[in-house]
């Protein structure tokens, strides 16, 4: 009989962590999705809005891959209230030549924020001045904290700054991340202030209304927006892309309808079908990324199927490496 693989969270946290070679997968990822005959259907989305819940199911499949992700990610905004974590979820890695399961890695929505957080760091990778040495994070909950991780793996940060708006909140985040990374961390009462001299900002909210104004901008900048991975959500001013010298989006048909895109095209301030580069393109060098110190650009992340994948195989080829894990037999 077949073997599946069973991974829990706590198995995975300690074969998978946030690493360079984590960061190279992701990166891997976005260049297959540039240069292979990539299968990465439309995210599935069930709202349920009585209890400010979401569900999101991505996969993607890579020509050449022994297997394939399917991810479950639930959502759920007010189960902070009752002592639970507002995300969770799991995911499948299925056989590409037989459609069997090959592993059950029952994260907890971890390897989501691995990837999500690895992206943030190739975003900066090839987009960001290569001295930025200057942070500023808007937000603070967990993709705040392990952005500011990722983006020290891959630019020379000597400080970052926080706003967010719970306050007490960016003042633990500060202080644990200061000691963690051993840079001062500091926290902002004012989003400007934050941003003002930063050479990467990046934006961790779930907001509905832009937290970050395009006038706030300033030559050499480099932003990720992490946060609008859904129709209504919106940290940046609409027209900052229009002010900003590169746009890339992580998928461009996709940030045409979940990302910081989507508003600039609502707003007018881009046509619906202006073509703009793919990370992955860059990543390839397909197509041109930063020119000059004194661009600005802005890397519009909603979170891709291709990443799961590609976050997921990893974490079952570290569990055979290290003998991880729960065979059953199905």
């Amino acid at each position: 009989m077949p073997k599946v693989k069973i991974l829990t969270e706590r198995e995975l946290r300690q074969i998978v962590p946030l690493d360079l070679l984590a960061v190279q997968c992701v990166e891997d990822g976005f260049r297959w999705l540039a240069t292979k005959a990539v299968a990465m259907p439309p995210i599935l989305r069930l709202e349920i809005p009585e209890h400010r819940g979401e569900v999101d199911v991505k996969t993607a499949y890579v020509p050449g891959l022994d297997g394939f992700a399917v991810k479950i990610s639930p959502g759920f905004f007010d189960n902070p209230k009752i002592g639970l974590p507002s995300t969770n979820g799991m995911m499948v890695l299925l056989s590409s030549k037989t459609g069997l399961v090959q592993a059950l890695l029952l994260d907890n929505g971890y390897l989501t924020n691995v990837r999500t957080a690895a992206a943030g760091a190739v975003a900066a990778k090839h987009l960001a001045r290569k001295d930025a040495s200057v942070a500023a994070v808007l937000g603070a909950g967990i993709q705040a904290r392990l952005q500011l991780e990722a983006l020290a793996l891959v630019r020379p940060i000597r400080e970052a700054r926080i706003w967010a708006r719970n306050a007490s909140k960016a003042q633990t985040v500060a202080q644990e991340l200061s000691a963690q990374l051993r840079f001062p961390v500091s926290t902002y009462a004012e989003p400007l202030k934050a941003v003002a001299g930063s050479h990467i900002i990046v934006t961790t909210t779930s907001a509905d209304k832009p937290i970050l104004r395009a006038a706030w901008l300033e030559p050499g900048q480099h932003v990720t927006a992490i946060g609008s991975d859904a129709e209504h959500k919106n940290e940046i001013d609409p027209n900052a892309i229009l002010r900003a010298d590169l746009y890339v989006a992580d998928r461009l048909t996709q940030a045409r309808h979940l990302g910081e895109l989507r508003h600039a095209i609502a707003a007018g301030v881009v046509a619906g079908d202006t073509s703009f580069p793919e990370l992955g393109e860059i990543i390839a060098a397909s197509k041109m990324g930063r020119k000059s110190e004194m661009q600005i650009t802005i890397a519009d992340l909603t979170g891709t199927g291709i990443q799961d994948t590609a976050i997921a195989s990893l974490a079952l080829a570290r569990a055979d490496a290290a003998g991880a894990g729960m065979d059953f037999e199905s």
